[in-house]
């Protein structure tokens, strides 16, 4: 997990706390505020649930590229490789 990643994650966590600690401080009945607090921690599990997915999807995009461009610069040594052998032999 990136640094970046890592802030989000923390950002995002602290704030589901303090809206969280705002609820129940907030002159309500305990089952409305327990409701809040129940919608509110399952909007944040969508949110985090939808940024590990984008992120296992960049990672992806990412290994794709890097594995495309591994492959052509094996084929471009093992080109030049081939030309000084036929200079050499």
């Amino acid at each position: 997990m990136t640094n970046t990643s890592k802030i989000i994650l923390g950002v995002v966590g602290a704030a589901a706390v303090g809206v969280a600690i705002g609820m129940l401080l907030a002159p309500e009945k305990g089952s409305d505020i327990r409701k809040k607090i129940s919608d509110t921690a399952g909007d944040l599990a969508g949110k985090v649930s939808d940024l590990i997915t984008t992120g296992k999807e960049k990672l992806q995009e990412v290994a794709s590229t890097v594995t495309k461009q591994s492959e052509g610069l094996v084929n471009d040594v093992s080109k030049r490789a081939d030309r000084v052998k036929e200079s050499v032999g």
